[in-house]
């Protein structure tokens, strides 16, 4: 399946800061501890997220060549002033802002450092739709609000991670991703309420030299079913496989084996 539009993650960054920043004036407690993050606080997760997006600003404005230390972004860290929602809000408002307009400005094919290889800014669009769109779930749920995202997102969303593990299998073959090979072994994501044009199924393969994966609708030897944004959560580790949505066919023990393993990120 191709990738959504730049323009289109562009807008989805913008969507998604603007409903994160509802969470932090939400009146939800900040120093509250996120359960899918259980070593951040809500306020420390919020300034995590603007932070990664003041530094992606900062490598896509400057066209950036080599990495850049995060240290070195200004105002990465946040407001001075410590819970307070309105200067938080501030910042986060800011900071999408900021790298909306750098991402528009470049567009998908300028070239940008990324610990990817894939040296561009349209990289970086999806990569940040992605990490805020899946923040946006850790502050959600530790807020005890509701959460739901686009459907084309969602599923794009699996795409990337299926990717970025084959990417990890490559270039870190220490990490326990390492780990998630074998003679076949076969895993299948089914999104029940999908529509059938977004083909929103996968078949992922542990195959001898890495992880191989298609969209589609096969056999495997372990299926998980579910409402398409909890089979998301679910694949992020954000939702657990006993939630009431979701249903386990075969062996999940296989599933749990790659849950453990696909951890990065």
């Amino acid at each position: 399946m191709s990738r959504l539009e730049h323009d289109r993650y562009c807008d989805e960054i913008a969507h998604q800061v603007r409903q994160l920043r509802a969470v932090v004036t939400s009146g939800a407690e900040l120093s509250g501890t996120v359960p899918t993050c259980p070593d951040w606080t809500l306020e420390e997760l919020v300034r995590h997220t603007g932070g990664a997006l003041r530094w992606v600003e900062l490598l896509v404005r400057t066209r950036a060549e080599t990495e850049i230390e995060p240290s070195r972004v200004p105002g990465g860290a946040g407001p001075e002033a410590v819970g307070d929602p309105a200067a938080l809000d501030a910042w986060l408002a800011q900071s999408g802002e900021a790298v909306v307009a750098a991402l528009r400005e470049a567009g998908p094919d300028a070239k940008v450092w990324a610990w990817s290889g894939i040296n561009d800014a349209g990289f970086w669009a999806r990569r940040m739709t992605h990490e805020v769109t899946v923040h946006r779930a850790d502050a959600t749920l530790a807020a005890g609000l509701p959460y739901d995202v686009a459907p084309e997102v969602a599923a794009d969303a699996v795409d990337e991670w299926l990717e970025i593990v084959q990417f990890v299998q490559r270039a870190l073959p220490d990490d326990p991703a390492g780990e998630l090979r074998g003679t076949g072994r076969t895993l299948h994501l089914h999104a029940t309420d999908a529509d059938p044009e977004l083909a929103a199924e996968w078949l992922i393969e542990l195959a001898e030299d890495g992880v191989v994966w298609r969209r589609g609708h096969e056999k495997a030897d372990v299926a998980l079913r579910g409402p398409l944004t909890s089979l998301l959560l679910a694949f992020y580790r954000r939702l657990p496989l006993d939630s009431a949505d979701l249903e386990v066919l075969g062996e999940r023990e296989l599933l749990e084996f790659w849950l453990e393993r696909a951890t990065f990120g």
